[in-house]
């Protein structure tokens, strides 16, 4: 979907803007982040909605569920091993973006060079991929240093 067509001009927009104060009134500012993360995911997911699923499995929730470790840790006076964690967390975040960009490439880069006849993956490409595992893993450093409180997709 793009920023200058109809039903994000007059439907996610305004209705965006009118739910946010309705949410606000309701239900606190947790609904207002669950309706943004929600419209947001509907205008990412709109051209391709299976692209949605990489963006939330490999990138929001693992990234989330290593920041809530170490939180953990910290708590229980383990702070030691936030650097492993953060490590971990870096390095599987990278893991997910060289395998969605660069998968197919190194199979037929292989099948070129070596003259094997491996079958392409044919991996979904999300729209963004980097961008959003560069500012995950920012994610992950700034809680890691205790500076960031939420993730925004």
């Amino acid at each position: 979907m793009l920023f200058n067509s109809p039903i994000f001009l007059f439907l996610l927009s305004t209705g965006d803007r009118r739910g946010v104060h309705r949410a606000a009134a309701v239900a606190g500012p947790r609904a207002v982040l669950g309706l943004l993360i929600g419209v947001s995911l509907l205008f990412y997911g709109w051209w391709e909605p299976r692209s949605t699923v990489p963006l939330l499995g490999s990138l929001a929730v693992f990234n989330f569920l290593i920041a809530e470790r170490w939180s953990r840790k910290r708590r229980a006076g383990r702070p030691d091993l936030v650097s492993w964690l953060l490590t971990f967390g870096i390095v599987g975040d990278l893991m997910a973006l060289a395998y969605f960009k660069y998968t197919d490439f190194l199979i037929d880069t292989a099948n070129g060079v070596l003259q094997t006849d491996f079958a392409l993956q044919h991996v979904l490409l999300p729209i963004g991929i980097s961008f959003f595992t560069f500012q995950k893993i920012a994610y992950l450093v700034d809680s890691s240093r205790g500076r960031s409180s939420i993730m925004i997709f």
